[in-house]
């Protein structure tokens, strides 16, 4: 079941569509939906008395096995409401967790989600356990005399969560060291940012020639793929795939994927993908450059890329130009579909020229190499365009 509220303003999704895809990708069938307006949160259950009654009756009529809220819950409403309906409640971070924990497929990305989980559950032991008002001591016994369950827990996740953030902060150190390689050779260093499912690794792919996994959902990949991007006349630069954001983001993410959106924070160059054929789209790109805030990148250069255009019926709507332009890092944009190909060849084109402004300033000569200019021949690594 999922329930949404608007509660003292206006809520982005009324609809629920971006809840129901994230639903469906965490493998789960919505059965129904609740939305609502309140002029504020009940500190007990976010919802009134009477509205969670309503929802349990359309729980029970669906048959729903759980509910999802839209909207982050604290761990005594969570506790309250699956008391109150009888079945387990998700907030919309637990959600999101879920599908990372899912989709996240390299040793660093299963490092970050657990991270993120265990910082979310820590929030979470008031649960209405009874075993953890037990205290416990004496000889032979854990803990110290009066020591309760719940503290022995408590330290059990602090020290998992201190093992995880030494493993992870050594290989931010690993990733550091590659990118101050990648730097020696004066590449324009590229990374695709924006809104999920917006298009960003099949951008990515048409690009690159790259094969990676990239579908029409949310959270497609979470692990970032760096690729060679070729532009012709022995110009080259380095393109990034980066996890995609999403509207309240939960922060435990941003701070375990912060190796991970480091490539976007050491990038010369963002390519900000927006799906131009989303009706939320100027939402969405505000919820990026939030983001980018966040993790210290809304002043690195940023190319506007309207994705998607082959699903429009006409040019992009004046009101997602107008939401594009108070994007103050903002320095060109293109209109592509990258899925067809269209519009490809403008945006190389512009690569191109950064990537030879750069090799200017950096007072480095181009070499072209005809060996490697070659057809047919390149690195495994390496995709020429």
């Amino acid at each position: 079941m999922l329930v949404g509220a608007d509660v003292g303003q206006a809520h982005p999704d009324s609809d629920l569509l971006e809840l129901r895809e994230l639903a469906v990708s965490a493998g789960l069938r919505p059965a129904g939906s609740s939305y609502s307006r309140r002029r504020h949160i009940d500190p007990a259950l976010y919802l009134g008395s009477g509205k969670v009654a309503q929802i349990k009756e359309q729980v029970l009529e669906a048959q729903a096995e759980c509910v999802l809220f839209d909207a982050a819950l604290s761990p005594v409403q969570q506790r309250n409401l699956e008391r109150e309906i009888g079945v387990p409640v998700w907030d919309r971070t637990a959600l999101i967790l879920e599908i990372f924990a899912r989709r996240a497929r390299s040793g660093e990305g299963k490092l970050q989600v657990e991270l993120a989980r265990l910082r979310h559950a820590a929030t979470r032991l008031v649960r209405g356990w009874t075993h953890l008002e037990r205290q416990q001591g004496g000889i032979g016994l854990r803990g110290g005399p009066g020591e309760k369950q719940i503290e022995l827990d408590r330290r059990m996740l602090e020290d998992k969560i201190k093992q995880l953030q030494l493993r992870l902060r050594k290989l931010q150190r690993q990733r550091s060291t590659q990118r101050r390689s990648r730097r020696r050779g004066s590449q324009l260093q590229v990374s695709i940012v924006g809104y999920t499912n917006a298009g960003k690794s099949t951008l990515f792919n048409a690009l690159t020639h790259a094969r990676a996994y990239a579908a029409n959902q949310l959270f497609a990949t979470l692990d970032t793929t760096t690729r060679r991007l070729w532009l012709g006349e022995g110009l080259t630069a380095v393109l990034s795939d980066t996890v995609g954001f999403i509207r309240e983001l939960p922060h435990s993410l941003v701070e375990a994927f912060k190796a991970t959106l480091d490539e976007a924070v050491e990038a010369d160059l963002l390519l900000h993908v927006v799906d131009a054929s989303n009706p939320q789209a100027e939402q969405q790109i505000e919820q990026v450059q939030q983001v980018l805030r966040e993790i210290g990148a809304d002043q690195i250069p940023q190319i506007l890329i309207y994705n998607k255009v082959d699903m429009l019926d006409g040019p992009v709507p004046p009101t997602r130009r107008q939401a594009a332009g108070q994007v103050r890092a903002s320095i060109d944009s293109f209109d592509v579909s990258a899925l067809r190909g269209l519009g490809l060849d403008a945006l190389r084109e512009r690569l191109a020229e950064l990537a030879r402004e750069r090799l200017l300033h950096a007072d480095v000569d181009v070499d072209v190499d005809p060996e490697a200019e070659a057809p047919g021949r390149q690195a495994d690594t390496v995709h020429p365009v």
